[in-house]
């Protein structure tokens, strides 16, 4: 795909305002796009909108599901407009603006809420809406089934993992699906009726966007959670055992981000199954995620060529060995059945001739951060903007980055004097993030996308995630009137003066 010298900005939607607990698909994303617009943005990137759990830390990478929404984004403003909440009812279940994301808070009162409006729906009779909801449950019927059962499984197990339920539900007993679904038909229909909303939320938002000239930037993990209802479903796409059990686990070796390099538990894939199947799961998978976005970033795009495996039972990810990848096979398959591929391959850590040789084959964008380009032997970095080409993508940082002014205050700190040399000017931690924007927007990467909480200039309290911890990841919200209109002006001067207006 040929992009176009542009700019965007990163925010995942449950970093929204909200007055209930979490950023959603309502009227603040709305608004956002109205920022968007006037600051004469092409993009706006978002994390995976997968649905995700407590027991999974809330991380958009470690979802129950690879197609999937999160019903968490579902905006209660919304279910009131059309009509199967009352609006002054959702008074009572608003919360205090915070500058974090309550899951646990908004999870209840949204449970509340959904109850209401499926009865309210149920009650409608509304033919319209009724071919609609059965005309989505038939065309995403390949996953769709899988995933109401695997929900109804899990709340009937108190939450435990497939691997630990009884056996017939665990390995799919036909006849005791049949009887799950005759006994639970309720439950099940509004498990899908959720997913109805959630993508009606979303291609109403989408709608809108594009029509402002905002493309969606989505974002596409590599592996799925060992506890999803895409490993339940599909078992011998995963290497596991008879039993259902992990034989190989995904991770990463020592890096920058971790001595003990990072173990993610989830199952790798069996490609020699794959490849039979013409990498029909695969192929499903991008093609649903097409739908909700208009570019996608492909994470951890190196497992493609070569990928990590690690034996069940280590605790750390030292002891693992690469194994290759589908390399060229799995993209020529997915190239013949969707045609343009429009996908960002995260070429980032470290990264070997294959891993290149693959991007550029299929002239994928890379990636470059800024904040890996200073240290070491800067001049000859290839993150540092004088050494780019044009087809890149250029950040501050990510999601798994440290905030650029809380980078400066401390991992940074250290090539300050280096920061200095590079910029020509004597930096301090009030004006380092606008160098860093401004740096990103002035190289000749195609695109450039800025977090919003470099833009805003936050500190590290405003970081997303932390590879390799547990702990307060995904939380950070904005807070209402915190963009603001200067804000826009700020950025629509810089994407005139580096010559990134929308085309």
């Amino acid at each position: 795909m040929k992009l176009t010298r542009s700019a965007g900005i990163l925010l995942h939607i449950t970093s929204l305002p909200s007055r209930y607990g979490i950023g959603d698909l309502g009227p603040e994303a709305s608004v956002f796009t109205d920022f968007l617009h006037r600051s004469k943005q092409t993009y706006w990137q978002l994390l995976p909108l997968n649905p995700t759990e407590a027991g999974q830390g809330h991380s958009p990478y470690s979802a129950i599901s690879s197609r999937a929404g999160n019903t968490l984004l579902i905006s209660p403003e919304l279910l009131a407009d059309a009509g199967w909440i009352d609006r002054d009812e959702l008074r009572q279940y608003q919360l205090p603006n915070t500058e974090n994301t309550n899951f646990a808070a908004a999870q209840k009162l949204k449970d509340e809420l959904f109850d209401k409006a499926w009865s309210a729906y149920k009650k409608s009779k509304d033919e319209d809406d009724e071919i609609a909801f059965k005309n989505f449950c038939k065309k995403e019927a390949s996953w769709l089934n899988d995933f109401a059962w695997y929900v109804l499984l899990k709340e009937k197990n108190e939450g435990k993992p497939w691997y630990e339920w009884e056996e017939p539900y665990k390995n799919r007993a036909a006849k005791t699906l049949q009887k799950l679904e005759l006994e639970n038909e309720e439950a099940i229909q509004k498990t899908k009726w959720l997913q109805f909303i959630f993508i009606t939320q979303w291609n109403k938002l989408k709608e809108y966007a594009n029509g402002k000239g905002i493309k969606f930037f989505g974002d596409l993990p590599f592996y799925c959670s060992y506890d999803s209802a895409d490993v339940w479903s599909n078992r011998e796409l995963f290497h596991l055992d008879k039993d259902g059990a992990v034989i190989g686990m995904a991770g990463v070796p020592p890096d920058a981000f971790s001595d003990d390099g990072q173990l993610w538990g989830m199952p790798v894939f069996k490609w020699e199954i794959h490849k039979k199947t013409g990498y029909k799961w695969w192929i499903e998978r991008l093609k649903k995620n097409m739908e909700l976005f208009d570019l996608l970033r492909l994470d951890h795009f190196r497992a493609f060529a070569d990928y990590w495996e690690v034996a069940v039972g280590e605790i750390t990810a030292k002891n693992g060995e690469w194994k290759q990848g589908p390399r060229s096979d799995l993209f020529y398959a997915v190239k013949k059945a969707m045609g343009d591929l429009p996908f960002i391959a995260e070429d980032l850590g470290e990264i070997n001739e294959p891993v290149y040789d693959l991007r550029d084959e299929f002239h994928f964008a890379g990636m470059k951060i800024l904040q890996f380009a200073f240290g070491g032997d800067m001049p000859n970095s290839p993150y540092i903007p004088h050494n780019y080409g044009n087809n890149f993508v250029v950040y501050t940082g990510t999601h798994d980055n440290n905030t650029t002014k809380g980078w400066y205050r401390h991992e940074g700190h250290q090539f300050h004097h280096q920061l200095n040399q590079y910029t020509g000017r004597h930096l301090s931690e009030n004006d380092f993030h606008n160098v860093m924007c401004r740096m990103a927007y002035s190289s000749v990467a195609d695109i450039a996308i800025l977090p919003i909480q470099d833009v805003l200039g936050i500190d590290e309290s405003g970081r997303m995630n932390t590879p390799g911890s547990t702990q307060n990841n995904w939380m950070w919200r904005l807070i209402p009137s915190q963009v603001t209109a200067a804000t826009a002006d700020m950025l629509q001067n810089w994407t005139w003066l580096y010559n990134r207006l929308p085309k």
